[in-house]
């Protein structure tokens, strides 16, 4: 072979080899799950996440929901005045630099971070809060539950608190209120008021913005696959540098625990949300995965729905309230993971009441009730389980069946009820429910979040499913919303709590610590008390 013709041959081979040894990486890459996605990096680092959890979002527009699946996404889209940390509900800058607040506590004065843009090129500036202000405050209690709930109604209305906002200037808004509102700064750090683009929400309209949302985050929405998955890819033009560290996150829906966390388990997913509590110690025998443990500030109940008979009667709630195991319900499925919950609070809030007696389990007092209130032959009820696993319900349809039998011991008879999450959220709001298996994590980590929010007649329609009423814990609660010594505060809450406990809305049954799995290549991530969790820090080692 002459020097030319082995010339030619050897370029030929090395061609040849090429291609193979690139034919052989792509499909490598292929062969890596959903939770792989190649690059170009020499290292060919994982740059998607996905993060499997139980339900699909009910809408990803922040401000016309309240379930925390749609807040597991909007947190990375959208983003607020106020930010809270990383690992708790203290308050931090976010859209806005700094702020002052005036001696009396009406007037807030917010400094604009510059430089910002929403994902759809518009810029970030005070007219465009002013719009979402403008927005939220021309709403209805049917559509923009939270802004109610957390600021007492909509325009003109008797109870709202805030009374204008204003643009002093392209970068400084000013928000004067009717009265103080002790958690004022806390409410605008919370998912539902992350700042829309106004172009956005003017082109497309409420439905369309809801399925297609445009906000100033580190991610920015791709595509919504209902009941599968939803698609975040990232914002290349994010104002602070060096964030985010992913390139892509994949939130798909797994209903199952247990299949969930075989995905996670065969790298289909590379984070899961609602692990059982009795897989947690093979979650930490196993070196390719972590357990994520998050703060407990949450509450899970059974809502009797007080317009209903017989649950318009308080002795029939407070039968129900002795009727119910809840140690048992502990035991058998939070396996150490929760405590019994006595209050409509967690006992990490501030103003908690450790001196309430909580209701015990006591069958035969339950009879002795039910016969006071003439049901002494029992009564048939519907009781509805949640269809997906919550946080502070790792299986709401298991924790049904051992309410079901614990009423039958007493009289009563109780037809369990499902139907699908969206559905099941908008027919409790609607009172429909005769008793529903609920709960909540606290949106703010404070009193107010979760008693007025919760329980509060301003509040029926909205957040309220119980339609509980009563004018004294009402005016409590008011009270203490306007109320800036701290002590003072706790107090009103306290005694509120008493009410509560007395008037027997619901029945309170665990405050839990939620429990998720990664790979053990995740890093930086953080599980958020609040439930939504800030994607932007997580890449993979």
């Amino acid at each position: 072979m002459n020097k030319k013709t082995w010339l030619l041959f050897f370029v030929l081979l090395l061609t040849v080899s090429t291609a193979l040894f690139g034919c052989a990486s792509d499909e490598g890459d292929d062969t890596g799950g959903e939770g792989t996605d190649g690059n170009d990096s020499e290292e060919n680092s994982q740059d998607t996440l996905v993060f499997g959890r139980g339900g699909d979002s009910v809408g990803l527009d922040p401000i016309t929901v309240t379930d925390g699946e749609s807040f597991k996404v909007t947190k990375n889209v959208f983003e607020t005045l106020i930010e809270f940390g990383r690992e708790d509900t203290e308050i931090n800058p976010g859209l806005a630099t700094d702020w002052e607040v005036s001696e009396d506590g009406l007037t807030y004065t917010f400094t604009l971070q510059e430089g910002v843009t929403f994902h759809d090129g518009e810029e970030f500036n005070a007219d465009a809060v002013v719009y979402n202000f403008e927005r939220w405050a021309s709403g209805t209690e049917d559509k923009f539950y939270y802004y109610k709930s957390m600021f007492g109604g909509f325009g003109d209305d008797e109870g709202h608190v805030i009374e204008s906002v204003t643009a002093a200037d392209d970068m400084t808004v000013e928000i004067k209120l009717k009265r103080p509102q002790a958690p004022f700064l806390k409410n605008l750090a919370m998912s539902p008021f992350g700042i829309a683009s106004p172009k956005a929400v003017d082109e497309m309209g409420d439905e369309g913005f809801n399925e297609n949302p445009v906000g100033t985050g580190p991610f920015k929405f791709v595509e919504w696959r209902r009941n599968d998955r939803i698609v975040l890819e990232k914002n290349e033009d994010y104002w602070q540098e060096g964030l985010p560290k992913l390139n892509q996150i994949i939130f798909r829906s797994i209903p199952e625990n247990s299949a969930r966390l075989n995905a996670l388990q065969s790298n289909e997913i590379d984070l899961a949300d609602g692990v059982n509590p009795s897989d947690a110690a093979m979650v930490e025998e196993n070196a390719d995965l972590q357990l994520f443990e998050r703060p407990s500030m949450n509450v899970g109940y059974l809502g009797l729905t007080t317009t209903r008979e017989p649950f318009d009667d308080p002795k029939v709630r407070q039968a129900m309230n002795h009727a119910i195991d809840r140690q048992a319900i502990v035991d058998a499925f939070f396996e150490g993971r929760a405590e019994v919950a006595k209050n409509a609070m967690p006992p990490v809030i501030a103003g908690y009441n450790d001196e309430i007696e909580g209701y015990e389990y006591d069958p035969e007092k339950a009879k002795q009730l039910l016969e006071e209130a003439g049901l002494g032959d029992g009564f048939e009820m519907d009781l509805w389980a949640m269809p997906v696993p919550r946080p502070y319900m790792p299986d709401g349809q298991k924790v049904a069946e051992a309410i079901q039998n614990n009423l039958a011991d007493v009289g009563i008879t109780a037809e369990i009820v499902n139907y699908e999450w969206a559905t099941y959220l908008e027919k409790a709001r609607l009172g429909e429910a005769d008793a529903f298996l609920l709960g909540w994590t606290g949106d703010n980590g404070d009193a107010d979040n979760f008693l007025y929010v919760l329980l509060d007649q301003d509040n029926i329609g909205s957040n309220n499913y119980t339609y509980y009423e009563n004018q004294e814990l009402h005016d409590l609660l008011i009270e203490a919303q306007s109320e800036v010594d701290e002590d003072t505060r706790n107090q009103l809450y306290m005694d509120a709590q008493e009410i509560i406990h007395e008037d027997a809305p619901w029945v309170p049954l665990a405050h839990s610590t939620p429990l998720m799995a990664g790979s053990s290549t995740l890093k930086d991530f953080v599980a958020h008390p609040t439930g939504s969790d800030n994607l932007m820090d997580v890449y993979f080692e």
